[in-house]
């Protein structure tokens, strides 16, 4: 088929009447094709997305360029950032040779700009701290997350329920291990007398997994202050959405407490954002690097949450995008719910690579200008095929892309630049503070405490009582003090008689 029949059906599948981003130019022949613009309708990147490809092939700045589109309409953006090279978002772009060629071809004007950032962090890494305590898990998540079995999810409710009826704050994980402690010693016969026996065996096991957490740093995550979902939404003077970066650098060997932050925080959003149905733009876009990396380690009742929440979050307005190498590392119930896809080149070294090359191509549409199985491994730098939903929510042709370049700079922040943009941060100064509140550690503290102060006061006066029955009274001495004397006297009067009488014969 001629250029021009090329030009055509593209531009009717991506044509937008509303609000949309512009990702760049469609490439026929290896030519990038300047009137064929692909345009994604706002409305529909809540339907959530992919972005796939080999090492290289440019998906970060793929992101860096969806992110800015979406802040620069208003749009605030959730980057959870695995690699560290992200931030120069930040930063304004710098227009090179390359660049300028590049959007010659797409016929795209460029504009250098910078972002409005925040820097989060769920370790000790400079950044605003991201806590959950874990009564706002509850018991149901939080058994997901420690992977347990039905009888241990259902120890785990009883300690909620304990912790819920006597007014006990369930913080961080050192309150959980205290009332998981109690109630097999010092508190079992309460637990026992009000919620029924809790075997050892299974709070020995859930100890187990609350210490496995833990030493992939969950302990520095659950406590105070909640981080408020609301703080994510923010929109700066300019009108631009905030685009809220998640530093995980130092988590990339703690899978566990990745997917631990990324579900607690997803269904967080679930609960408290109102429902909005299909609206005419998304309120947050939620960008999640390595994906892999959940999906990885992730039990099967965790997936079947991951799955759960994806299918449901789109209504309150969420869009949630999977970046990862291969889009077979996603599994086919999340794929399934993801209305934008973007693989960028995949690499065919081995008879593994060329099968998952095979598998990556049916997922795509069929296409009257692409051999995609073959196409898919010839992408260059930079370039991706594309297929979404427009504006009616039907799929889109499939389209190799030619990208926009990112307006912000293609490179990581200076520590100088970091410390500069959390300096002036308003979320850092909120959420740094260190909180200690009273809770069920120090009330269960106390609570033995005391009852062992009582205990031991009982003792005491029982001891007491048991020395004052074994001891005579006064009058009993008295009594035995009379008798004596009595007696003695008795004695020695008898012992005079009797020498008197002796001394008379």
């Amino acid at each position: 088929m001629s250029n021009s029949n090329f030009s055509e059906q593209i531009n009717a599948g991506y044509s937008c009447s509303g609000e949309h981003i512009i990702l760049g130019a469609a490439i026929l022949n290896g030519e990038a094709i300047a009137d064929t613009q692909i345009k994604i309708p706002l409305k529909t990147i809540n339907r959530h997305g992919l972005i796939a490809g080999a090492t290289g092939t440019g998906k970060t700045k793929t992101i860096q360029v969806l992110s800015e589109q979406l802040s620069q309409n208003g749009i605030p953006v959730l980057m959870m950032d695995i690699k560290g090279d992200f931030s120069g978002i930040a930063a304004q772009g710098e227009e090179k040779p390359f660049i300028t060629e590049r959007h010659a071809k797409i016929g795209i004007p460029y504009q250098a700009k910078a972002f409005p950032v925040e820097l989060m962090t769920l370790s000790e890494q400079n950044g605003v701290r991201l806590r959950a305590t874990v009564s706002e898990f509850g018991p149901v998540l939080f058994s997901r997350i420690l992977d347990l079995n039905d009888t241990q999810g259902g120890v785990v409710a009883v300690i909620f329920k304990y912790c819920d009826d006597n007014k006990i704050p369930l913080l961080d994980l050192k309150d959980f291990k205290k009332v998981l402690q109690y109630a097999t010693e010092e508190g079992k016969d309460e637990f026992e007398q009000n919620y029924g026996r809790i075997s050892t065996s299974s709070t020995g096991s859930i100890l187990r997994k609350v210490i496995e957490l833990e030493q992939q740093g969950a302990d520095v995550f659950f406590g105070e202050l909640s981080f408020d979902i609301d703080d994510l939404m923010r929109i700066d003077e300019n009108g631009n959405g905030y685009v809220n970066i998640i530093r995980l650098t130092d988590i990339q060997d703690k899978p566990k407490l990745f997917s631990t932050f990324m579900l607690s925080l997803l269904a967080e959003i679930y609960q408290k954002m109102p429902e909005i149905g299909d609206s005419g733009r998304p309120e947050l876009v939620v960008f999640i690097d390595e994906a892999h990396l959940i999906f990885d380690q992730a039990s099967k009742t965790l997936l079947d949450q991951i799955e759960t929440i994806v299918k449901l979050i789109r209504s309150k307005g969420i869009g949630v995008y999977f970046i990862t190498q291969n889009p077979t590392d996603v599994p086919s119930g999340v794929l399934a719910q993801l209305g934008l896809k973007i693989q960028h080149a995949l690499r065919a070294f081995t008879a593994n690579d060329r099968k998952a090359i095979k598998m990556t191509a049916e997922n795509y549409p069929l296409s009257d200008f692409y051999k995609t199985e073959d196409v898919i491994t010839q992408l260059g730098i930079g370039e991706a095929f594309v297929t979404a939903l427009n504006e009616k929510g039907i799929p889109t042709p499939l389209a190799a892309c030619m990208m926009r370049a990112p307006m912000s700079r293609m490179d990581i922040l200076t520590e100088a630049e970091i410390a500069s943009i959390n300096n002036n941060s308003k979320l850092v100064k909120k959420y740094n503070q260190e909180i200690d509140s009273e809770s069920a550690y120090e009330i269960l503290n106390k609570k033995i405490e005391q009852a062992t102060a009582q205990a031991q006061e009982q003792e005491e006066t029982q001891a007491e009582e048991k020395r004052k029955k074994s001891e005579p009274s006064t009058a009993e001495v008295i009594g035995k003090s009379v008798t004596k004397v009595v007696t003695s006297a008795s004695f020695i009067r008898g012992v005079f008689g009797i020498l008197t009488k002796m001394f008379k014969k």
